[in-house]
């Protein structure tokens, strides 16, 4: 499943870190932390390593 925008790789980014820990749950916030409490690693991992050319940095309202 690739991201939609630059923001969601790299919530997803941050998520994965803190899966493998390099960085620490407690710094969590926002939408890395929803996907760090949802998703398996695998999951973010695939996430987060989605071609960023082409990708608006925020996914639109409508989509």
């Amino acid at each position: 499943m690739p991201a939609k925008s630059k923001a969601q790789q790299q919530a997803a980014g941050i998520a994965f870190a803190a899966k493998e820990g390099k960085k620490k749950v407690s710094e969590l916030k926002g939408p890395s932390k929803s996907m760090y409490e949802s998703m398996s690693k695998k999951e973010l991992h695939e996430f987060a390593d989605t071609e960023t050319r082409h990708k608006p940095k925020h996914k639109s309202e409508s989509s």
